[in-house]
């Protein structure tokens, strides 16, 4: 099996290694026009004593990866730290952590003397079976996820599950639902496969190589036939205008992976009751997602908060909701959903029964 994945863009082709020793990497990459933007809480896990760190001096620059950080002001004090530390449109930024990390640097290097080098090393599942490609950058603005962003992918980017061994369970949980959903909208046999080893999987991080790279390999075909997302991958947006929706209304206390478990689930039940997916699909699908979802309640649910959510999703394009619906595995459609009386009922009887019905 190959060690990389290489992605072709029409910004720039660009691959995934999977790598043995990140600490070999770093310190090639330890140069003087290289600066290193890493997540506050894997520097203190993993960086803290690593012997080139002294080196870095003021190419060093510490981020809080927090929801509430992934705004357009924690980009510009990036800038303004980078510009300050010397950086030229000739240096590389080197971005070390997950998601959050990866849509602060990305946007930036995109935006800073009108594109410098990246390269991204991911430490979450999500990050590593998901987001590193595909070129992607969100910014929430105010209380809406993700509505500002660019398109500027890496130069190269850097997976080892060695990272994946301080995750949480629940931190787990968020990167097998984005796999989940790639595997779903392909008809990948490792769905299953997924499912029966996922105790194996929490004692043993390093199996989730095999699922990473399915992840990545059935990402990598769509974008690079549909890089900008006006066709074929938006239905990589599968779970995510429900989940998203989900992840700011209950103030991201459930994680984005587990939201968007949730989302494919209430997207797969709005097909069933629109009798676009038969119900004993609908069941079976449902028997693999509710292994992933959170511990919580809906008990609290406020359907017009929600729908309020939805209406301002960045997807929208008229007044109704744009999402992905689905008439069974490997069969998802891109549809215009009123959000109507019959519709916002249904919305609501999922969170208060039929999500309930673990």
């Amino acid at each position: 099996m190959s060690d990389f994945i290489r992605i072709k863009s029409s910004q720039k082709n660009y691959e995934v290694v999977f790598n043995k020793d990140i600490f070999d990497v770093l310190n090639v990459l330890l140069r003087e026009d290289t600066f290193f933007v890493v997540d506050s809480k894997i520097y203190s896990l993993y960086f803290k004593h690593w012997v080139g760190i002294d080196a870095l001096d003021k190419r060093l620059f510490l981020i809080e990866a927090e929801e509430k950080n992934k705004n357009i002001e924690s980009a510009q004090k990036l800038i303004e730290n980078l510009v300050t530390g010397g950086i030229k449109r000739n240096s590389s930024i080197v971005a070390i952590g997950g998601g959050i990390t990866q849509d602060i640097v990305c946007f930036t290097a995109s935006i800073l003397f009108r594109g410098v080098p990246w390269i991204f090393i991911p430490t979450t599942l999500l990050a590593q079976a998901d987001s590193c490609i595909g070129g992607k950058s969100s910014i929430n603005f105010k209380s809406v996820k993700n509505l500002v962003g660019t398109f500027y992918p890496p130069d190269k980017i850097y997976i080892d599950s060695i990272f994946l061994n301080s995750l949480t369970k629940d931190d787990i949980k968020s990167g097998i639902g984005e796999m989940y959903h790639y595997y779903l909208y392909s008809s990948s046999d490792l769905a299953h496969k997924l499912h029966l080893m996922r105790e194996e999987i929490f004692l043993d991080r390093s199996l989730l190589i095999e699922f990473i790279r399915e992840s990545l390999t059935i990402k990598k075909k769509v974008i690079e036939i549909d890089e900008f997302d006006r066709g074929e991958r938006r239905k990589f947006n599968y779970g995510h205008t429900f989940g998203h929706a989900i992840e700011a209304l209950t103030n991201y206390r459930i994680n984005h992976g587990q939201a968007v478990t949730i989302g494919m689930d209430l997207a797969n039940f709005l097909s069933y009751r629109l009798g676009f997916m038969p119900e004993s699909d609908y069941s079976f699908i449902r028997a693999l997602l509710k292994a992933n979802f959170p511990e919580a309640s809906f008990s609290d649910f406020s359907i017009d908060d929600y729908c309020n959510l939805l209406n301002k999703d960045k997807k929208n394009v008229n007044a109704n909701l744009t999402c992905i619906l689905s008439r069974g595995i490997g069969k998802l459609e891109v549809r215009e959903l009123e959000l109507n009386i019959q519709n916002r009922s249904l919305i609501s009887e999922y969170f208060s029964t039929e999500y309930s019905r673990k």
